[in-house]
């Protein structure tokens, strides 16, 4: 009554596509692992480090899209996702570093809700990175990390965000926040 031959074609394709997602997801945690020590370095300002990193995880990204390019099943795995979201943002990071204009991801072809996931956890990177500035006197960083985050925030606030990017815009917005009452005590001591 059973065709045996079409459930052992269905699980075998199951048991391959178990073998692909652990790969992924394995592969997928070194490369949010290495994005987070990017971004880590950023904030203590070893470039040298930062970029390191940034090449190992997007050499990773290129090889796994390059592998898994007919697995679109595998490649929207939310761990998947998760390590290009933080991939984005340590290159936003960094362009915003280097004095480059934020913007396109070179040489990946990342979504556009990927992108602005990564983009709105940005803000508090730079609020971080403010407070540090404060700290060592650096007023000119303090302005630049506002200037930035009110750019970001007003670049993204006519796109309408719903669901989890939504919950990202509105961390990304607390985040203004903060950083307005950095800068507004930073320039009152500038001020002095």
């Amino acid at each position: 009554m059973i065709d045996k031959k079409y459930f052992n074609s269905i699980r075998n394709r199951l048991a391959g596509y178990i073998i692909r997602r652990r790969d992924i997801i394995k592969s997928a945690g070194d490369i949010q692992h290495w994005s987070k020590k990017s971004i880590f370095a950023i904030q203590r300002d070893d470039l040298v480090l930062a970029d390191e990193l940034l090449a190992k995880a997007g050499q990773q990204i290129k090889l796994l899209t390059k592998k898994y390019k007919t697995d679109a099943k595998v490649l929207s795995e939310g761990s998947y996702r998760a390590c290009l979201e933080e991939y984005a943002e340590a290159v936003i990071m960094r362009q915003f570093i280097s004095d480059k204009k934020i913007g396109r991801i070179n040489g990946l072809d990342i979504d556009e809700s990927t992108y602005i996931s990564g983009l709105c956890d940005v803000p508090g990177e730079l609020l971080r990175y403010a407070i540090k500035s404060a700290t060592e006197r650096d007023f000119a960083m303090v302005k630049k990390c506002f200037q930035t985050v009110q750019e970001i925030i007003n670049e993204t606030l006519d796109m309408n965000l719903t669901g989890y990017n939504r919950q990202k815009f509105d961390q990304a917005k607390q985040a203004l926040h903060k950083l307005q009452q950095i800068f507004y005590e930073v320039s009152l001591k500038s001020a002095n």
